[in-house]
C-alpha cells in the first residue's frame, strides 16, 4: 500500500494548521531545521518536540508529544499533524502517540518508512503521508506562504 497520495498530500497542506515537527533540532544543517522553518514560513504553527531541545525557531521545545498537545489545546491549537522525523525503526511509537494524542494526520519524512505504523493510523482514521517533504510538497502545488 502507498502512503503518497497525492490528494491526501494536499489536503493535509490545507486542512491543517499545527504541525508537531518530532526529533526536530536546532542544528541548522539537519533537514528538520530548514523544513520547520519553511513550515513556519507558509503559515504553520510548528511545535518542535525533541527532548534534547528547549527551544528551537523560538518556539518551546517539548520532550514528548503529550506534554506538546497539553500545552497546544490550552493555547486553543491542538497538534494536527505529526511530522516524524526519526529512524524508521521509532516512527512507529510516534505514530502510536499522534493517535493516542486525537492528531488527524502523520506526515513521515524522506526516508523514514513504516507501513505497519502507517497502517494503524489511517485505520485509526488519521490522514496518513509517508516518506514525502511538505517542503518539497508545498512549492509543488503552489501554496505560498
Amino acid at each position: 500500500m502507498t502512503f503518497a497520495d497525492p490528494e491526501t498530500i494536499e489536503r493535509v497542506l490545507r486542512e491543517t494548521r499545527t504541525w508537531a515537527v518530532v526529533g526536530l533540532s536546532s542544528n541548522p544543517l539537519r533537514p528538520s531545521h530548514g523544513v520547520a522553518r519553511t513550515l513556519m514560513d507558509h503559515g504553520y504553527r510548528m511545535i518542535p518536540v525533541n527532548p534534547r531541545e528547549t527551544e528551537v525557531h523560538g518556539q518551546t521545545a517539548y520532550a514528548d508529544l503529550f506534554s506538546a498537545q497539553a500545552d497546544a489545546v490550552a493555547a486553543g491549537h491542538p497538534i494536527e499533524v505529526v511530522d516524524i522525523f526519526r529512524n524508521s525503526a521509532l516512527a512507529g511509537i510516534h505514530v502510536d502517540e499522534a493517535i493516542e494524542i486525537g492528531a488527524r494526520a502523520v506526515w513521515t519524512q524522506l526516508g523514514v518508512v513504516d507501513e505497519a505504523a502507517a497502517e494503524r493510523a489511517q485505520a485509526a482514521g488519521l490522514w496518513v503521508v509517508m516518506d514525502r517533504c511538505p517542503a518539497i510538497e508545498l512549492p509543488r502545488l503552489s501554496l505560498g506562504a
